[in-house]
C-alpha cells in the first residue's frame, strides 16, 4: 500500500473511530465492541485490502501499550497486590494454557503443537473493557490493580511461552530441563535488559528540562528496549514492563507538575489510538462467512478456554487467604467472567508458522473467539460489575473524596509556586498572596476531613467507605515501614532477628485492613 493510500484509509479509520465513540457512548456500549463491529463491514467498503500486521502488533503496538500501563502503575500497590497477579499470570496462565490444550486436542483432535499454541493464545487476557468499564463504575482499587497487573505480566509470560513452544516446533525436540532454563534466561534476561535500560534513562531524563524533549525519550526507551530485549534473545516484553514500572515510578516523581502532565497525557492518548486502530482491524480480519463455517469449534474453544480460566481462578484465588488477604468471591467471579480476549490473540494467531498444519484453520478458530469474546463478554460487562455490586460509592465516600480532591490540588498548586519563586518567575509579593489563597483551601479541607475521621467507630456507617479510606491511608503507612526495616536489613543497620519480628508484626496488621 502507498503512502496516499495508507493516509486515505487512517483518515476513515479515524472518522469511523469518532463515529464509533459517539455511538458507543449514547447506547452505553464498550468503545472497543464498538469497534470490533464497526470493523467488520470495512473490507467490503475498501478497494484495498487491510489488515492486522502481527510484526507491527508486536514491534511497535505492544510496546507502546505495555510501556503505558507500567509507567502509570504505582509499585507501591501493585507490591500490595503482587501475590495474587503472580498466581494469574504465572501459574494460572500456564494452567490454563495446558487446561485448554488438553481439552482442544480431545474435543477437536488438534495435535499436541497445535493445541498448546492456541492454548497459550486463548489464555492471555485483554482488560482493555474491564478498564474501561472500572473508569465509569468506580470498583475497590485492589480489584482494578489485580486486573491492570495480570495483564501486564500475562502479555509478557504468553509471549515467552509461545515462543517456547514454536522453539518445540522448529527444533523438533526440548527437554524439560532445556525448557526450566530458557524460561529463566527469557525471563530474566528480560528483567536484567529492562532494569539496566530503564534506570540509565533516567540521569538522562533528568536532565532535560524540555517536556518534549523528555517525551521523545520516553518513546525511545519503550520502543528501544523491546528492540533489545528481542535481539539479544530475551523477553522484549517484560523488558519493557520492567522499564515502565522504573521510569513511571523513579523518573516521574522528580519532574514539574507540567512536564508529568504532558508525558502522562501523550501516553495515553497514544495507548488509545493504538487501542482504537488495533480493534477496528480485528473486525476487519474476522471473515463472517469463514466464521460461521467454523462455529461449532468455534463454541467448543470458547467452552474450553473458560473451563481453563475457571479451574485457575477461582483454585488459585482461593488459595491467597493462606497468606495474603482474600480475595471476595464476587471479585473471583468478575476475574473469571470478565476474560475477554483481543489484540495480543490475534497477532500471536497470524504469527503462527506457515508450515504449521491446518494453520489457517487455527487462525479462523482465534479469531472467532475474540469475536465471541468481545461482543458477548463486552457487553455485558458493565451489567456484570453492577449485577456484582462491586460499586459501593456511597455519598459519605464522594465528600471525602471532594475533599481530599481540593487538598491535593492546592498543595500540588503550592508546590508549584515553590518552583517558580525560587527559580525567579514571580516575585515574593505575589507569591505569598498567592500561595496564602491555596491556604485557605487546604485549611478548610484539613477542618473538614478531621472533623469526618475523628468521629467515633459507633458514629461510622460501615457500608460508606470511610473506614476502607483511612485504612488504605494506613495500608501506606505501614507499607512504608515495612519497605524502611528491608532497607535497614540490607544496610545491616539492624539485625535481621529484631526486624523480623516487626516486619512480621505489620504482615499481621496489613491482613486485619479491609480492602480498599
Amino acid at each position: 500500500m502507498d503512502v496516499a493510500s495508507l493516509i486515505t484509509v487512517s483518515i476513515i479509520l479515524l472518522l469511523l473511530a469518532t463515529g464509533v465513540a459517539l455511538i458507543t457512548r449514547r447506547l452505553r456500549v464498550p468503545y472497543v465492541t464498538g469497534l470490533v463491529l464497526a470493523g467488520l463491514p470495512i473490507t467490503e467498503l475498501l478497494s484495498r485490502r487491510i489488515g492486522l500486521d502481527p510484526i507491527l502488533v508486536l514491534n511497535l503496538f505492544l510496546p507502546i501499550l505495555v510501556f503505558e500501563a507500567g509507567i502509570n502503575t504505582d509499585i507501591r500497590r501493585l507490591r500490595n497486590t503482587f501475590k495474587p497477579i503472580a498466581l494469574l499470570a504465572g501459574p494460572g496462565a500456564v494452567f490454563s494454557s495446558a487446561i485448554i490444550a488438553v481439552l482442544l486436542k480431545l474435543l477437536l483432535g488438534l495435535a499436541w503443537i497445535p493445541a498448546l499454541l492456541i492454548g497459550v493464545i486463548l489464555a492471555n487476557t485483554d482488560t482493555v473493557s474491564m478498564i474501561a468499564v472500572f473508569k465509569e463504575i468506580p470498583v475497590p482499587s485492589r480489584l482494578s490493580t489485580i486486573v491492570e497487573g495480570e495483564t501486564l505480566f500475562n502479555d509478557a509470560a504468553a509471549l515467552v511461552s509461545f515462543n517456547l513452544i514454536l522453539q518445540v516446533y522448529s527444533t523438533g525436540s526440548l527437554t524439560f530441563l532445556e525448557g526450566i532454563q530458557q524460561l529463566l534466561f527469557i525471563s530474566l534476561g528480560g528483567c536484567l535488559v529492562g532494569l539496566v535500560l530503564g534506570y540509565l534513562s533516567i540521569p538522562i531524563f533528568k536532565r532535560l528540562d524540555d517536556p518534549l524533549s523528555s517525551l521523545l525519550l520516553t518513546v525511545a526507551v519503550a520502543l528501544g528496549t523491546f528492540q533489545v530485549g528481542q535481539f539479544i534473545g530475551v523477553s522484549g516484553a517484560v523488558a519493557v514492563v520492567v522499564a515502565g514500572l522504573i521510569f513511571g515510578n523513579l523518573g516521574l516523581g522528580n519532574t514539574s507538575a507540567s512536564s508529568r502532565i504532558t508525558l502522562l497525557s501523550f501516553w495515553e492518548y497514544a495507548s488509545f489510538t493504538v487501542n482504537t486502530f488495533i480493534f477496528l482491524l480485528i473486525g476487519v480480519e474476522i471473515n463472517l462467512v469463514t466464521l460461521w463455517r467454523t462455529l461449532p469449534a468455534i463454541l467448543l474453544a470458547v467452552l474450553a478456554y473458560q473451563a481453563g480460566r475457571v479451574i485457575t481462578v477461582y483454585p488459585l484465588l482461593g488459595m491467597v487467604r493462606w497468606f495474603d488477604r482474600p480475595i471476595p468471591m464476587r471479585w473471583q467471579h468478575l476475574l473469571f467472567l470478565g476474560n475477554i480476549k483481543g489484540s495480543l490473540s490475534m497477532a500471536l494467531a497470524l504469527s503462527l508458522p506457515t508450515t504449521l498444519p491446518g494453520r489457517e484453520s487455527l487462525i479462523a478458530l482465534v479469531f472467532g473467539c475474540v469475536l465471541l469474546s468481545l461482543v458477548g463478554q463486552g457487553l455485558s460487562l458493565p451489567w456484570l460489575v453492577k449485577r456484582l455490586n462491586l460499586s459501593k460509592f456511597s455519598e459519605a465516600q464522594q465528600q471525602v473524596e471532594q475533599l481530599q480532591a481540593q487538598l491535593i490540588t492546592a498543595k500540588a498548586a503550592q508546590d508549584e509556586l515553590d518552583t517558580l519563586l525560587k527559580t525567579g518567575v514571580l516575585p515574593k509579593a505575589v507569591y505569598e498572596e498567592m500561595r496564602s489563597a491555596y491556604q485557605v483551601q487546604i485549611a478548610s479541607a484539613e477542618k473538614a476531613l478531621r472533623e469526618l475521621y475523628n468521629r467515633r467507630p459507633d458514629e461510622y456507617d460501615t457500608k460508606s467507605g470511610e473506614y476502607k479510606k483511612l485504612d488504605a491511608i494506613r495500608r501506606r503507612l505501614l507499607l512504608a515501614s515495612k519497605a524502611a526495616l528491608n532497607e535497614a536489613i540490607r544496610k545491616r543497620i539492624l539485625s535481621e532477628e529484631i526486624a523480623r519480628g516487626r516486619l512480621k508484626k505489620i504482615d499481621e496488621q496489613l491482613l486485619k485492613l479491609e480492602d480498599d
